[in-house]
């Protein structure tokens, strides 16, 4: 059974730092890539980050590029999301994503971020 869990929001100001982190359990996850999603009120769900299967490649959507890091660690079975420099624009529900080698996709619950001063 697939599971994706993810943990690390919260409420930061403008200009700090979170890291959200995704343990994942139930499939090959060395097989998968992961991604980082988020949905803000009134706002449809965005890629914001995504990783192959063994690390070596990365892509981020424009709003958070150089601000936003995005890294597995196979051996842990998770994923994790650096995220600097934040707006309040960031505030959403973030969710993690993992796509199987087939195009499945399954999703965690979802962690809120809030970013207000």
């Amino acid at each position: 059974q697939v599971r994706l869990v993810e943990s690390g929001g919260g409420l930061v100001q403008p200009g700090g730092s979170l890291r959200l982190s995704c343990a994942a359990s139930g499939f090959t996850f060395s097989s998968y890539t992961m991604s980082w999603y988020r949905q803000a009120p009134g706002k449809e769900r965005e890629l914001v980050a995504s990783i192959t299967s063994s690390g070596g490649n990365t892509n981020y959507a424009d709003s958070v590029k150089g601000r936003f890091t995005i890294s597995r660690d196979n051996a842990k079975n998770a994923v994790y999301l650096q995220m600097n420099s934040l707006k309040p624009d960031d505030t959403a529900v973030y969710y993690c994503n993992s796509r199987s080698p087939i195009g499945r996709r399954n999703w965690g619950q979802g962690t809120q971020v809030t970013v207000s001063s």
